[in-house]
This record gives structure tokens, C-alpha cells and sequence, in this order.
């Protein structure tokens, strides 16, 4: 069986305090997009991971997807599995493909072998995955807060829009992203903010971590930068970097960001 897990892009990110877990809490919309893997999931006679596509780094036991068949098997009897991936959402982009991916894995699990988990019960599951894989269990439009796994339903709708997403040829660990930024309660909510006219979000909806991204890393910020020339209403960071997505009323001429760049058109 196969699903396509999707990326997300956050319009708006606020660090408003850090935790006493040395976690912090946010607030930011999450909103689909239609940047996909691939994902492969069928009974074997052991536990596999493979994957194609796009380098993943790291140990295939790190991977979420098998830490999510670990984390499901403690209360249901599965099969082993091979799982497959196919990588296409870039990585170390503020895009959430891993969490997406896992996300994904327990939706394909509870479907491929009748566990027969509620919406709640695989958000609980995917939650202790990662802060945003739990947004991919319903994958709609919405507003984060906490840890970024609570969320509360919004009406957004960018469909008539196009977006173009640009992946320079960098990488923002996560550390990095969190080292420059200073929590701070904003002075309104972003739950407020998104309501208004795409064209003023310029104005009033920013993403905490560019300011000091943008300051060490110049060829971000050239590309958002470049977005606004290109003519787009709203262009932000998505997450901690190192995309940036741009939001236009047609379709835009951006062809001069190809190249050095990965350009996505959504």
C-alpha cells in the first residue's frame, strides 16, 4: 500500500517562551502543500527500511517511520514490515517531510492492518513522534500553539493563489535556528492576524527566526528578496529555514531563482 505524505509551510512563526522541558512554545499557521514523497509500507518476513530519492542522513533505527512501528507494535500485533521511501520533499527545509513521513506511516499502518484508530488516537500517537508530525494527521489548515501540537481549526483557503517554493543550496539545523532567536509574547496573535487581506500580511505576519538566519545566511534572504521583486503579496521562511515560499496572484516568472536553487511551484 502506498500514500503520498505532503510537506507544510508555516505562514507566521512566533517563539513566545521557553519551556521548563527546554522545549519552547510557539504559535504558527500550518498550511499543506502539495510538494509529495512516496510511501511503501508491506508485511516481510523482518523490519526494513529503504529509500530512494533524496540522501536521508542519519541510522535507519533514527528514522520516525521505524520508531513509529516500534512505538505501535508496544500495543498492537503487527507483522514485521519493509517499509520504502521515496524522498522528495527536501530536507532541512522548515517543510516538516519527516514528520509528514511518520505522520503518514501511522495513517497507512492503521489503514494496511485494521487497527482501527480514531482521528484522536493516531494524533496522540503521532504527537509523540514530534511537535508538528500530529498536523499531518488531519492535514488541514491550522492554528499551532504550545509545543505546536495543539492546534485549533482555521478557515484558509490559498487555492486560487499560486506558490512558489525555493530550497537554496543551504542547510539550518535545528540548534542553529533556536540560538538566535529571543522568545517574546507578540502583540497579537496570529490566530487574529491570518484573518486579514493576504496583501497586509507583509505588514504584520513575520517568522521569528529570520532575523538572525537572514543575518548568516545572505542567500536566504536574497531569495525572499527576490520573491517580492518576482511580484508576490506574502513571502516568509517556512519554519526554521531554509525555504522560502512566496504567495502570487498568477503565475509568477521566477525562472532566475532556478538553478542554484530547488524550485517548487504549488
Amino acid at each position: 500500500m502506498i500514500l503520498f505524505p505532503n510537506a507544510k509551510i508555516n505562514i507566521g512563526l512566533n517563539i513566545t517562551e521557553r519551556r521548563p522541558d527546554g522545549y519552547h512554545n510557539l504559535e504558527t499557521i500550518f498550511y499543506p502543500l502539495d510538494i509529495k514523497d512516496a510511501l511503501e509500507v508491506v508485511a516481510s518476513d523482518k523490519l526494513s527500511f529503504t529509500s530512494s530519492g533524496l540522501e536521508i542522513p542519519g541510522r535507519m533505527e533514527d528514522n520516525l517511520c521505524i520508531k513509529g512501528y516500534h512505538m505501535l507494535k508496544q500495543d498492537h500485533d503487527l507483522p514485521p514490515v519493509n517499509i520504502h521511501l521515496h524522498k522528495q520533499i527536501p530536507i532541512g527545509a522548515g517543510l516538516g517531510g519527516g514528520s509528514s513521513d511518520a505522520a503518514y506511516f501511522i495513517r497507512l499502518m492503521n489503514e494496511e492492518f485494521k487497527l482501527d484508530l480514531s482521528v484522536e488516537e493516531m494524533t496522540d500517537y503521532a504527537r509523540r513522534l514530534g511537535a508538528d508530525c500530529a498536523f499531518f494527521i488531519e492535514n488541514k489548515p491550522v492554528f499551532a500553539f504550545e509545543r505546536g501540537d495543539e492546534f485549533e481549526t482555521i478557515k484558509l483557503d490559498l487555492s486560487a493563489y499560486k506558490i512558489v517554493l525555493v530550497m537554496p543550496p543551504v542547510h539550518i539545523s535545528t540548534s542553529e535556528a533556536f540560538r538566535g532567536v529571543v522568545p517574546a509574547q507578540p502583540k497579537e496573535s496570529l490566530f487574529d492576524l491570518i484573518q486579514l487581506p493576504i496583501a497586509d500580511w507583509k505588514k504584520y505576519i513575520k517568522n521569528d527566526f529570520e532575523t538572525s538566519i537572514f543575518k548568516n545566511h545572505a542567500e536566504i534572504r536574497g531569495v525572499k528578496a527576490a520573491l517580492y521583486e518576482a511580484g508576490a503579496i506574502y513571502s516568509s521562511m517556512s519554519g526554521s529555514g531554509a525555504s522560502v515560499f512566496g504567495i502570487f496572484e498568477g503565475t509568477p516568472d521566477v525562472k532566475f531563482l532556478e538553478g542554484e536553487n530547488e524550485v517548487f511551484y504549488c
